[in-house]
This record gives C-alpha cells, structure tokens and sequence, in this order.
C-alpha cells in the first residue's frame, strides 16, 4: 500500500526535471521532484572558490534558442555579456594566427593562404542561407569533403563545428545539425552567465517552489514500477517507501533510465550511442598577463580557450575565470595526464605567465557534455527518441538527449516541456490523483 502519492513524480532535479516540474504544478497538479545528491543542479551547477565562480565545464547559453525561450516562459531571469570574437586566436601547429572572425582578420590571419581566404569568405557569406534540413543524414567528414575545396578551410570549419556542438566525431556527427548550431552562434550568439550557470539552477527551483513543486534533494529514486493495477506507475525509494504517480518523468541520462526501469530495451538501445565528453581545465588567476588575449580556438588540435570573466561576474575585481577544454573523440584512448599537459601548453601559448598568477585550478578529465550524440546514421535530430517511453505508460523522459529541438541545454528544455505537455494530457484525460 502506497503511504504517498501524487499526480507527477520528476526523477531528477537538473535544468530539465525543475523545468518539467515547474511546468504541470502551473497547471495546478501536484508534483514531487526527487534529487538523489544534496545539490540541486547536475552539470548545470556552479562552485565557488574563494570568490572565483566555475561551471563544470565552459559553459554558454545560445541567446535565440529553445532554452533561452523556456527560462523566458518559466521567467528565470539571467544576465551576462556576449564574448567577442574579436582579437581571438586560431592555434594550428603550435603557433598562434589571427581568428578568421570578421573581414579585417580573415584578410590578415597567417592561418592560410589567399585562395583558402577567398574560400572562406564565400562560405561564411553562404553559411547563414544553407539549408541544414537536406544534410540530416550526411555525416560532417562527408559535407566537408563535398562541400569545402581547401583542406585549410576544411579544418577551419571542422573547428567552428567543434565550437558550437562540442563534439569532436566528424566520421558519425550529423551535418545538417552541425550547420544549425553553427547558424545559430552566428546569428544569435551565446551568453556567458553572470554568477555562472548556477543561477539558472536556482531560478528554476524558485520557480519550482512558488509553484508547489515538492522538492526532496539527498532522496533519490530506486526504481520506476509500471504494472500497478491502477494504471500508472509509481517510484520506490529508500526502505522500500514508495510514491504512487499518474505519470512519471524521467529527467536524467538513458543509463539511469535504464537502471530504474530494470533495463528496458529502449534505455540500452540509446546507450549505444557515443557520449559527447570534454576534458576541462578551469583556472582562477590573480589577473591576466596578456588581458587581450581572451579567446583561442584549436584548428590542428581539438582545442578551446575562453576568458569567460571577461564577459560575466566570475571573478574578483582585477582577477581571471580561465575556462579550457579538449574536445575528446569518441574512439581515443583516454590519456587524462597526457590531455591535462596538452591543455596546460595552451594556456601557455595563450596567457604567458599564466603560473604565476594561479590561484587554484581544477582538471575534469572526462565531463560528459552531452549524453549522446547526433548522428547522420539516426537522420540528425529526427533521430532521437522522444519523451514517451514505448511499452511503459505513464513514464517519460527528458534531457539533453531527447526530442527533435535543440542540442545541449537547449535540449534539455524543450524536451522537458514537451514531457510535461505529454504528462498533462495524461492526467488531463484520467483525473488527478489524490492529494
């Protein structure tokens, strides 16, 4: 016999399950949202050191997308800066040129050659117009090869695609969805988040809150059960407690769903697909030795570099938040010391004098970015499943991995209120459940 019960149950309480949560106790249900750790957040969160402020991992909210639309209709409000390109770096064989960003330093990047520069314009100009819809299917290796005649300008393409997907597989990496993002950096630009990403966290739990939501961080689920008589599911929790549920929501990786529904065939099938992961090295410096320097983008290597405190509140008056990444391919034998020193020489490429000035560091050799990826064998976004799990009624799932719109975080809003729209149709049409 169920001591508890509730119209929703929302496993998970990152950007995607406080956003479902938030969505159906608007609609007056009532809903209990479960955090196994004590911290709200997931990889949205952000720590602080000593008045330095890192997000696990370079983060950047694309300012004209799904995400930015759902905080909006949640209102979470967010400030920030916009980082310039302007005066970036592009590093090819250990030398830094000028980033091909703008007119003035594509004409004077020692990047490449006159013929490769002439390319470049023609495709930055042509980029915005393309059509992405017709290369769902067509992987990045196979659009660069058809589409782009100097092997420079493939790799400086290659590079832009790794910058605004965080992917680094070309050989199964949809292009139609590479070129989307590109698009939208393009057109819209991301944000770096004053306070970092962290404040989105905890708008959206306050939002969650001032709807009803019933927040339990430090209780995680154990399993989701499906067969009860009434018809909807419910999830067990510690010592053998559980709550009974008119639907439930999912909202963390195809591996969790997995292990909580006792290994469902949906939840192995998307565990099949690679994982997007990036090593990270975030650094708290005293201040910059070179304060023009702010950004630096690998084209030989998969390599970023970003001053985030240079555009948002991350750091003391007159000191640095340094945020690097190494783009990890899918294939590649890990080598954490190996990939920490590759990124430690960047930043002495970039920032000069850099070591003196640390304040304290922090590497992640292997942070999940993404929980999989876009794949032309899948048709691009088309691909991926969406919130309804087949075969198991009354559950959904939400995340970075789910659903047609967005990549990222963009993803995990937009699928989290398609989950909640599903979930609300679902009680819509048999009743609330008791209080």
């Amino acid at each position: 016999m169920h001591a508890e019960s509730a119209d929703v149950v929302v496993v998970g309480g990152g950007l995607a399950g406080l956003a479902a949560a938030t969505y159906l106790a608007r609609e007056g249900r009532s809903v209990v949202l479960l955090e196994k750790s004590p911290l709200l957040g997931g990889r949205a969160g952000t720590q602080a050191h000593d008045g330095f402020l890192w997000n696990f991992g370079p983060h950047a909210l694309y300012r004209k997308a799904e995400g930015a639309t759902v905080l909006r209709e949640l209102g979470v409000a967010w400030t920030g800066g916009v980082p310039s390109a302007s005066g970036g770096y592009a590093i090819d064989r250990g030398r830094r040129h000028a980033l091909p960003g703008g007119f003035v330093s594509l004409l004077t990047t020692g990047l490449f050659g006159l013929a490769a520069k002439l390319e470049t314009a023609r495709l930055l100009t042509a980029l915005p117009k393309l059509d992405p819809a017709p290369l769902a299917a067509v992987t990045v290796r196979q659009f660069l090869a058809e589409h782009v005649r100097h092997e420079d300008v493939r790799r400086l393409v290659a590079a832009l695609f790794r910058l605004s997907t965080y992917a680094n597989d070309p050989a199964r990496q949809s292009a139609g969805v590479a070129v989307f993002q590109l698009q939208r950096a393009l057109a819209g630009g991301v944000a770096y988040l004053d306070g970092g990403w962290q404040t989105l966290v905890d708008g959206l739990a306050a939002a969650a809150r001032s709807a009803g939501v019933t927040i339990r961080a430090g209780c995680g689920a154990e399993a989701v059960e499906t067969d009860r008589a009434e018809g909807g599911p419910s999830v067990r929790i510690r010592d053998g407690a559980s709550i009974a549920a008119r639907a439930v929501i999912v909202a963390a990786s195809p591996t969790v769903v997995r292990q909580l529904t006792g290994g469902s065939r949906f939840a192995r099938e998307i565990e099949a697909t690679p994982q997007v992961r990036a090593a990270c090295l975030d650094l708290a410096l005293s201040g910059l030795p070179e304060p023009r320097s702010r950004f630096a983008l690998g084209i030989d290597r998969p390599l970023y570099f970003s001053v985030h405190s240079a555009s948002a509140r991350l750091a003391p008056e007159g000191a640095a938040v340094v945020q690097l990444a190494k783009y990890l391919a899918p294939e590649s034998r890990e080598d954490a010391k190996a990939d920490e020193r590759e990124l430690e020489r960047l930043a002495d490429l970039v920032q000069p004098g850099w070591r003196e000035r640390l304040v304290e560091r922090r590497f992640l050799p292997a942070m999940v970015v993404s929980n999989t990826l876009v794949t032309a064998e899948a048709g691009g976004l088309a691909g991926r499943p969406g919130p309804e799990v087949p075969g198991l009624p009354g559950l959904y799932v939400a995340g970075d991995w789910v659903g047609a719109e967005g990549l990222l975080a963009d993803a995990s809003l937009a699928s989290a209120r398609r989950a909640a729209r599903l979930a609300g149709e679902r009680l819509g049409a048999r009743g609330a459940a008791a209080a």
